[in-house]
């Protein structure tokens, strides 16, 4: 029985409140005294030789406080970025690493790479002084498409990855895969391609740096979804300050989607010239800075074949990927294209041998990194668009085939031959659950009521897997992983009953403040309006490893219930001792601590008050209620689940319309059902925004960027989605203390392949992401 507003509730979210009525802080609403304004001079060409840069006539200007480049970086022995995960190639070299200047020092690699830091009174005097530089550039020629930046004789980019190679890496059994496939009775073979994204979070990239020289202590206000691995890398390896003396505070974030995972120059370069003028500064990215330089997503071309027995049953399955990581290595870059998606190519399916290759290099194009799913969509994409096709091509039901292969209910926990361990799930449940959601077997009639209007239909599923959690520390730590992936959290009660949470994860929109206080009313019994949650500062909370990868709740909520439970074990050895009995005799239930078979009790209002005014304590009781604890999880958390698209397509137009959406997710127990299906439907939205309009697109010559503004890169709109259909089936996690799973991604991952698919069904040809009406339509005269 849970209390109110306890877990399983749909509370209210508490943060919505000053969100709601314009009262969120966030970064550019902060100001300090005497605050100067940064604004970055950025490379107008994507591969150019710097041969000088005449800053007199800029530094001259009104307003300008100084003007700062690499050379001055250098000067102060200030590192550049890093990445932060070792992948090691074929052939057991490391992967290339090329240095990544905060300030181009020499060469730029890509339209928008930083050339100088202008800092001055205005943010329009630091604008118009960056007019006035001038830097002269020997152009390069650049290359922006993987497979050219791949082949050989390709423009050279970085002299440390020859041929532009970042990594040559396998996962598999090779030896197996092909002996499968001699003895296979079909082959489906496909090339796919997972288009270049660009984040959008509705806030764009800021920080403000100050320096305290009486201290010695510099402050960096970010909008990081991991404030204390930030501190951890610029202290560490980038030379900003001693970690002790560097304090990164994330206040309200407007969205990341895991582009504010990473550090970035911009902070780098704003919290350093804070201390070098002794000066407030910030910086705010525009939207067309966010274009240029807010780390990309996705952005791999794969052939992939699956082999199948004459019964249908999957043999084993191949995939060769090419992954572009951009100009530079971007904090986690190396990890998504390798063990965050060859490791979830098996699907949810019983696959005997999988082999995947993955060739990753660089190009003069905006970093690639980790967006919403990362590398599990990618992964799903490959899988599922697979199996639709080798349905069609044995002439199956693409649903049956499904249902056929997928790993069965008993099977757990099923280990896959790309390392991954499942622990718990129902596929065929979700996906029956599905099936009935959108009526799948009347789907014919609607089909050729279409058809009587001149339209074409078609229905496409996608059956998703996802590994959440990014944990434990052990295991990431063997796949070269550079940090442990804990968390922590600490329980303080205050001498009048109220708590405050303290949490090393951070919220970016995803509703913590709410979710966490169910938590802890649940477990403690307090009152859920006397739960205060704080994160994002590193001067407050101990330690931890941020938000990404739907860990939040697994991890960190798994923090939140230790500490809980050490606060329960403190409180009833104060209960035991005010009602004089033996701390095995007290029992505890919603806040409430009672002695064994009797009306003797005590509220944990008045064990926190006592706690606090402990006048008559024993000497082996220590005064206060205040836990924390740190949680490493036992294992990954894998939520899974069947989405299943319609849409109707009018071809004299190529407009697609989603006219049903079933989405059958297994996210284990749910703590808040409403925050949960919000998350699906922005999850499928950012999908359907994949699948039908977004595309980052390069020009194949100059490298500059064609899709840098709204006006040319498509956002999906109310008016692109449908109706949503949610529901959850529940196969608890095992492997954490809360059974949940993680559901942040989902939607995103399963999304892609499943509208996709559909379209595919109603043309009856294959087109690639985005299916933009004019590539539809041509599909529809062609077919």
């Amino acid at each position: 029985m849970s209390v109110e507003n306890g877990i399983g509730v749909s509370a209210k979210r508490k943060e919505d409140q000053r969100f709601i009525t314009g009262n969120g802080r966030y970064l550019d609403d902060m100001n300090r005294a005497g605050q100067a304004y940064g604004y970055f001079l950025r490379s107008p060409h994507a591969f150019a030789k710097i041969k000088g840069i005449n800053l007199d006539a800029a530094r001259s200007a009104p307003g300008v406080v100084d003007i700062l480049t690499g050379a001055d970086m250098a000067a102060d022995n200030v590192g550049g970025l890093i990445c932060g995960w070792g992948i090691t190639s074929k052939d057991g070299s490391p992967h290339a690493a090329p240095p990544h200047p905060c300030l181009a020092t020499d060469t730029v690699k890509h339209v928008g790479d930083q050339v100088a830091f202008v800092v001055a009174e205005t943010l329009q005097q630091a604008k118009d002084a960056a007019e006035l530089i001038e830097v002269d550039y020997e152009e390069l020629t650049p290359v922006t498409d993987i497979a050219k930046a791949l082949t050989p004789g390709a423009p050279q980019i970085h002299p440390e990855a020859p041929g532009n190679q970042c990594y040559d890496w396998e996962l598999g059994d090779k030896a197996a895969v092909d002996a499968a496939f001699e003895k296979a009775a079909h082959v489906t073979r496909m090339d796919l391609v997972n288009n270049r994204l660009a984040p959008n979070p509705m806030e764009p990239r800021a920080a403000l740096g100050e320096y305290d020289p009486g201290t010695d202590e510099l402050t960096l206000y970010t909008t990081s979804q991991n404030p204390h691995v930030a501190r951890l890398i610029l202290s560490a390896f980038v030379a900003i300050a001693p970690e002790n003396k560097l304090r990164v505070v994330a206040p309200d974030v407007g969205g990341g989607f895991g582009s504010k995972i990473f550090v970035y120059a911009e902070e780098t370069t704003t919290v350093w010239a804070a201390r070098k003028l002794n000066r407030p500064i910030k910086w705010t990215a525009d939207r067309s800075e966010a274009f240029l330089t807010d780390a990309h997503g996705r952005d791999h071309v794969t052939h992939a074949e699956m082999a199948f027995d004459d019964g249908g049953h999957i043999l084993g399955f191949r995939v060769s990927t090419k992954a572009n990581m951009g100009a530079y290595l971007s904090t986690f870059a190396s990890a998504v294209p390798t063990y965050l998606y060859a490791t979830l190519l098996n699907g949810q399916y019983k696959m005997p041998c999988i082999y995947a290759e993955v060739q990753a290099g660089f190009t003069n194009t905006t970093p690639v990194d980790a967006y919403r799913g990362a590398g599990r969509p990618e992964a799903t994409y490959v899988v599922e668009r697979m199996m639709e096709r080798a349905a069609r091509d044995m002439k199956m039901d693409p649903t049956e085939l499904r249902l056929k292969n997928f790993i069965q209910p008993d099977a757990y926990p099923y280990e896959t031959p790309v390392i991954m361990t499942y622990d718990s799930g129902d596929y065929p449940l979700t996906m029956t659950t599905a099936k009935s959601m959108i009526d799948y077997d009347g789907f014919a009639a609607r089909k050729a009521q279409s058809a009587a209007r001149g339209k074409l239909r078609g229905i496409g599923s996608a059956a998703y897997i996802e590994a959440c959690g990014i944990a434990p520390s052990a295991a990431v730590g063997s796949l070269g992983a550079g940090v442990g992936l804990w968390e922590s959290a600490e329980i303080r009660f205050n001498p009048t009953g109220s708590v405050t949470v303290f949490t090393g994860s951070h919220s970016h929109g995803q509703g913590h403040e709410t979710t966490f206080a169910q938590l802890v009313a649940d477990k403690l019994g307090v009152p859920f309006d006397s739960i205060e949650v704080v994160h994002g500062d590193t001067s407050k909370v101990p330690f931890g490893m941020g938000t990404y990868g739907s860990r939040s709740l697994a991890v960190g909520g798994s923090a939140i219930v230790k500490a809980a439970e050490k606060v329960v074990d403190k409180a009833k050895k104060i209960a035991a001792h005010l009602m004089e009995a033996s701390v095995d005799d007290i029992e505890h239930a919603h806040g409430v601590y009672s002695i064994a078979g009797t009306d003797k009790q005590l509220t944990i209002g008045e064990l926190a008050f006592a706690a606090y005014v402990p006048h008559n304590y024993p000497e082996d009781l220590e005064p206060g209620l205040a836990e924390n604890a740190f949680y490493d999880p036992l294992n990954f958390t894998f939520p899974a689940g069947t989405h299943i698209a319609e849409v109707e397509i009018d071809p004299d137009t190529g407009i697609v319309e989603v006219v049903d959406w079933a989405a059958a997710d297994d996210f284990g127990n749910v703590i808040n059902p409403m925050i949960v299906e919000g998350q699906v439907h922005g999850g499928v939205a950012q999908g359907i925004g994949q699948a039908l309009l977004e595309g980052v697109v390069y020009d194949d010559e100059s490298g500059q960027l064609l899709t840098g503004s709204y006006m040319d890169y498509c956002m999906p709109r109310a008016d692109n989605l449908p109706n949503f259909k949610v529901e959850a089936t529940n196969t608890p996690c095992p492997s954490n203390p809360l059974g949940v799973k993680g559901c942040g991604e989902a939607g995103a991952i399963a999304a892609p392949a499943a509208l996709m698919n559909a379209i595919t069904d109603a043309l009856g040809v294959e087109i690639d992401m985005p299916a933009t009406p004019e590539k539809v339509w041509r599909a529809a005269q062609h077919a």
